[in-house]
């Protein structure tokens, strides 16, 4: 049997290296030996592609994807950890670890470096504060990865995966469909993880899209569009758009006219293509345009 399925062995691993749990960095550990396999398997992860693990913990997860990948080159940035992985990682040559911020991290020459030939994907059980961070760190710089799969709380999960237009989207919806089509895998229970979290998690996947689904005259308005329309959840877009982009409300409502939008809209009514056509509506107004 193999010992990194056994959660006592992983304890004992810990404690023998003086590792203790950080509230800062958000650490509960994938220790589910069911969880890692199926996780590892819906990844992408085969003999002719390279992972990326972020945020490898006690290795557990690591293992899966290396018994399926040609390489995995896993971001750890507790340096604490570092001995603790080179010892229950210690069966594999073909597991890279490095100590690192991922979110500061240039991913683009790490894939480069790693990487030369064949194709990447990347595997994360993500520390829940960092989840929107790091996901739209990774999307934003359009790195060049089949999909990303990730371990994220629930709640965010369901936000996460919810289809512009729906009661159940917010800003990360709108951002991530910009960039993949998001699905969600399977739930994960809190005893699945050491020290267990109060809340349930999900696995996600999201599979990189080769072109973003509408047509954007502004990339970066159209994304302080949709993080202003969010922003007061439970009031008009008008209202939210107004107070987020610091412009009055007639010149909010000229420009949702222009797109053929009602003024008692709300941000979770808007599709894809709706905050598209606000955003050349307000691109024109900004510009002096009428």
């Amino acid at each position: 049997m193999n010992k990194l399925t056994d959660i006592n062995y992983i304890k004992s691993v810990l404690s023998k290296h003086g590792f203790t749990f950080s509230k800062a960095l958000g650490q509960n550990f994938l220790v589910n030996p069911s969880v890692c396999p199926k996780m590892a398997g819906q990844c992408g992860a085969d003999d002719k592609t390279g992972v990326i693990e972020i945020g490898p913990g006690a290795g557990v997860l690591t293992n899966e994807l290396a018994k399926r990948s040609y390489k995995v080159v896993a971001v750890e940035l507790d340096k604490r950890l570092l001995p603790v992985l080179a010892e229950t990682l210690s069966g594999y040559d073909n597991v890279k670890v490095i100590n690192d911020d991922a979110l500061k991290l240039d991913f683009h020459k790490l894939i480069n470096d790693e990487f030369p030939q064949g194709d990447v994907v990347i595997c994360a059980n993500l520390p829940y504060y960092i989840t929107s961070p790091i996901l739209m760190r990774l999307l934003e710089e359009r790195l060049p990865v089949k999909a990303i799969t990730v371990m994220v709380q629930k709640e965010a999960a369901d936000r996460i995966c919810a289809s512009p237009g729906t009661r159940a989207s917010g800003a990360i919806s709108a951002a991530v469909h910009y960039y993949c089509e998001p699905e969600m895998l399977f739930r994960v229970s809190p005893g699945s993880f050491i020290p267990a979290p109060k809340v349930e998690s999900a696995v996600i996947r999201l599979n990189i899209l080769k072109e973003p689904p509408v047509k954007v005259s502004d990339e970066k308005l159209f994304f302080k569009v949709v993080r202003a329309s969010f922003l007061q959840r439970r009031k008009t877009l008008s209202n939210s758009l107004s107070a987020g982009l610091s412009m009055s409300k007639a010149e909010i409502n000229t420009a949702l006219a222009r797109a053929g939008i009602p003024a008692n809209a709300r941000a979770e009514e808007m599709t894809m293509q709706q905050f598209s056509d606000i955003t050349a509506s307000l691109g024109c107004a900004l510009s002096g345009e009428r």
